[in-house]
């Protein structure tokens, strides 16, 4: 299979609005479009680079020159430790690596991104194969080394587009956000997003409640970011009236990569009458589900499947089941043109991956609520409790108790109990930590608002949580 039209349609034919800016650098489409075909020029014939991704026009500019050249690319996380960096190396086998800086990776040699934008002219690049890869992204590895997800073409202008249409998103918008660039929110959605449709993006660099006022304030229209995020803002939303014209005044505010907390939510929608919707997705299948704009959404669920996306529940011996009733948990399967093509040299783990039928496993537990929307409860592997014949997912309860003014932040896990099979452990984060809340206090908190059995059995207080550089809480972490 294969298309006649650019990956890149605005990119391919130039022109004087504004592409990419990062801080002061900024780069025109016509601009932009050189610079693209000079970096492509010098990777010309490489099969496979990588790139080193900090928060930078060159990084913006190399993963489209490699797109736009039909490269393969490797994204790198920066802060990932040397073990990492040395096994998505040797795993992946890139020829050389992108970097606007100098960086000793394996002895690869380093090419520099074109950003002048001052670069000769010419054709564009025919469009590959859709099925041709795209990207090689890996995987977090909490269960062992990373994995290369491949995703192709298809898949990116598959989630591009279904996202355009839930969204009603165009070349009129400007997005507006500070996420890394080595995964599917910062780079597919937060840069190829605005790319695709011809719009804009500005890339804060590094996130704050001022650089995202500032240019929310200056003609942005949307915001994207992960709850960490949205939760400083919810913060600053009370004494900053210039940030809650801004976010009043933008389009479009979508948090993703984790379950953005009730009181967040509310704190914000009270404070602009604007609603952050939520959407899900993965690296495997790109994005599956989003709030539309409009629609009635509640503080946890998702939304419904984009358009080509498929998705069901199945239950612990993989049947498909159909419950709206917004109770019983089922994991979610998923299956449409936006999923990867495959684990990069691992069949084995690949075809572990799917369903007889071809539908993804993707490991995460949900809900599906009467009016179809989903909403997710957990991770299997880590936040399905089976608890004195329930099986709840750790989620919902978060959520409770993040409600309480004592709790700061909140984790939930299982652990082992000879009576209950797995008891509820609560780690909280105190608002205040010369008085930390009780576990009576807490468990009558959430028996008050969700079913008794659902109460945490023991809380355990920390002075943080242990995250990723996404704001997900490491919860094999708290375990250890």
């Amino acid at each position: 299979m294969s298309s006649d039209r650019p990956l890149f349609p605005a990119l391919a034919r130039g022109g004087t609005a504004s592409a990419v800016r990062f801080g002061e650098r900024e780069l025109t489409y016509a601009q932009l479009r050189r610079a693209v075909l000079a970096t492509a020029e010098r990777i010309h014939g490489a099969r496979r680079v990588a790139l080193w991704a900090t928060p930078t026009l060159e990084t913006a500019v190399g993963a489209v020159a490699a797109l736009a050249a039909g490269v393969e690319l490797v994204p790198l996380n920066p802060r990932s430790g040397e073990r990492e960096l040395a096994h998505v190396l040797g795993d992946s086998a890139p020829e050389l690596v992108l970097a606007g800086e100098d960086v000793d990776l394996a002895g690869l040699p380093v090419v520099a991104p074109e950003v002048t934008g001052t670069g000769p002219d010419g054709a564009w690049p025919q469009e590959p194969d859709a099925e041709a890869t795209a990207l090689i992204i890996y995987t977090s590895g909490t269960t062992g080394p990373p994995k290369g997800a491949v995703i192709s073409r298809r898949a990116v202008r598959t989630t591009l587009d279904a996202l355009a249409e839930a969204w009603a998103w165009t070349g009129d918008d400007v997005l507006v956000h500070g996420l890394p660039l080595f995964h599917v929110h910062g780079l597919v959605l937060g840069v190829l997003g605005p790319l695709r449709r011809g719009g804009a993006v500005r890339h804060l660099g590094r996130f704050s409640a001022a650089g995202v006022r500032d240019e929310l304030s200056g003609g942005a229209t949307m915001l994207f970011g992960v709850p960490t995020m949205y939760h400083r803002l919810a913060q600053d939303v009370a004494t900053d009236p210039a940030l809650v014209k801004a976010l009043a005044g933008a389009r479009l505010l979508v948090s993703g990569s984790a379950a953005l907390a009730t009181r967040d939510h509310r704190a914000i929608q009270e404070a602009t009458g604007r609603q952050v919707i939520e959407r899900y997705g993965m690296t495997e299948t790109l994005m599956s589900t989003a709030v539309r704009p409009g629609a009635a959404h509640r503080p946890g669920t998702v939304g419904t499947p984009l358009d080509g996306v498929e998705l069901r529940l199945v239950d612990e011996g993989g049947l498909p089941f159909e419950a709206r009733d917004g109770e019983t948990v089922g994991e979610i399967q998923v299956r449409g043109a936006n999923l990867f093509s495959g684990y990069l040299g691992r069949p084995d783990a690949t075809a572990q991956a799917f369903a007889e039928d071809g539908w993804f496993r993707t490991g995460d537990m949900a809900v599906i609520e009467p009016d179809g929307a989903v909403r997710i409860v957990g991770r299997k592997s880590t936040d399905l409790i089976k608890s004195g014949g329930y099986k709840i997912g750790a989620g919902e309860i978060e959520n409770v108790l993040q409600e309480h003014p004592a709790v700061a932040e909140a984790a939930v896990t299982g652990e082992p109990d000879p009576d209950l099979g797995e008891r509820i452990i609560a780690w909280i984060v105190p608002a205040d930590p010369a008085d930390p809340p009780s576990l009576e206090v807490l468990a009558d908190h959430v028996a008050a608002h969700l079913a008794p059995h659902k109460r945490p059995r023991e809380v355990r207080h920390l002075a943080a949580l242990p995250r990723n550089d996404m704001g997900k809480v490491m919860k094999r972490a708290l375990g250890a």
